[in-house]
């Protein structure tokens, strides 16, 4: 399953010069945030394919003009082809804004989805638009990571932890991406591409 990742800047590859060769056979968006919602909007009309998203801290008009033909995943876990997918808004607090959050607030939110995990057998790909802590984060209050973004990659150690938030231009893919044990964590600033399989159905090897 071929995923587009998304965050923070319109990239004029998809918008408004959609590049269709670039991006054939994309089977799902997953946005970390910081994206008009018009944006999202045009991505799922153009791609035809679902997108889940998380809020950034500078998403404040998708209260009242959510992206059309998106789901959010803030605090929940849904299912794509059998991989599980789970999401966090939203920054560290700085200054009191939308979707800002303490550490024990991020905790909170978390441990209260554990008994979910749990049923559903664990996490493949967790999706949020701050990073964990001392990975790709930055020392000022705005950009530092959350711990227990930590705790969850160590205690169920999905396939990928994607985030947007920190602005960084690359010159290679591979500087996106930090391995912590067997997760790969992802910076998606502007769009990323990865692959990962599809869980078999129940009964099917």
């Amino acid at each position: 399953m071929k995923i587009l990742t998304v965050s923070d800047v319109v990239d004029a590859s998809l918008y408004p010069g959609f590049d269709a060769d670039r991006f054939t056979g994309v089977d799902l968006v997953l946005a970390c945030g910081d994206l008009p919602p018009e944006y999202l909007s045009f991505l799922v009309n153009v791609l035809t394919v679902p997108l889940f998203y998380v809020r950034g801290n500078h998403d404040i008009r998708y209260e009242t003009k959510p992206p059309t033909g998106a789901s959010s995943v803030h605090s929940k876990l849904v299912q794509f082809r059998g991989v599980n997918i789970m999401g966090f808004d939203g920054s560290h607090w700085y200054n009191g804004g939308p979707n800002q959050y303490t550490e024990w607030q991020m905790r909170l939110i978390v441990f209260r989805m554990l008994p979910t995990i749990w049923l559903r057998g664990g996490i493949d790909i967790i999706v949020t638009h701050a990073p964990p802590r001392f990975v790709h984060d930055t020392e000022d209050l705005c950009h530092r990571g959350f711990l227990v973004f930590r705790w969850l990659i160590g205690r169920f150690r999905p396939k990928y932890f994607i985030h947007g938030h920190i602005h960084k231009r690359f010159n290679d893919d591979s500087e996106r991406i930090t391995l912590i044990d067997s997760t790969r964590v992802v910076n998606t600033y502007g769009f990323f591409q990865i692959e990962i399989d599809d869980r078999p159905l129940a009964g099917q090897a």
